[in-house]
């Protein structure tokens, strides 16, 4: 049985704009308006479910998927005392913590998780999925879709932080568990109109 699992990566807010770990900040209105426009473009789905993050959930509520429930395992990387500040800020105060957290995917210097244990909780989550069957769609973090293709493709722990994932992409995967395909990720942005429809 054929599953398609379709992750969107909300729009954007504060946190993302000031190049934070997120502290659970909400959209701002520039984020509400994007998502608001795009919820057009939406693909079917059998199932709607977010990520617990209020971004992720305020996304999903803009796209008009007021029925998406919260979903514990798809939340976003636990960054334990990196919570709330900037990459720079933490880079100053810890440059050595920060190198080893990018270069090892198991090392969890914040106290938090870490990207090996992110893919293993997202792996899971993806391949329970696969028993069901049907289309997911499902609202979540930029490092949760990171994990998914980690996971999915089989790619090396290494390779989570090559994967760029912009606000309001769609991330394809169909298949199975153990085979997945990728259709890599594009905007969610209202269809242009063809000319002479106007």
């Amino acid at each position: 049985m054929t599953t398609r699992v379709m992750l969107i990566s909300p729009a954007t807010g504060s946190a993302l704009r000031a190049a934070r770990f997120d502290d659970g900040s909400p959209l701002d209105e520039a984020g509400v308006r994007d998502a608001r426009a795009a919820a057009g473009a939406l693909p079917r789905a059998d199932l709607a479910v977010t990520a617990p993050a209020p971004r992720c959930r305020q996304t999903a509520a803009a796209l008009g998927l007021d029925g998406a429930e919260p979903v514990s395992a798809l939340r976003d990387l636990e960054t334990g005392r990196w919570r709330g500040r900037s990459l720079d800020e933490v880079m100053a105060a810890e440059p050595e913590a920060v190198a080893a957290w990018l270069a090892d995917p198991d090392a969890a210097p914040h106290g938090g998780e870490s990207v090996t244990a992110l893919t293993d909780r997202v792996g899971a989550w993806l391949d329970g999925r696969a028993e069901d069957g049907g289309r997911v769609l499902a609202v979540v973090e930029p490092a949760v879709v990171r994990a998914a293709l980690v996971h999915a493709l089989g790619l090396p722990a290494a390779a989570f932080w090559r994967l760029d994932v912009s606000p309001l992409s769609l991330t394809e995967l169909s298949g199975r568990a153990g085979r997945w395909n990728l259709r890599c990720g594009r905007p969610l942005a209202p269809a242009e109109p063809k000319a002479g429809t106007e």
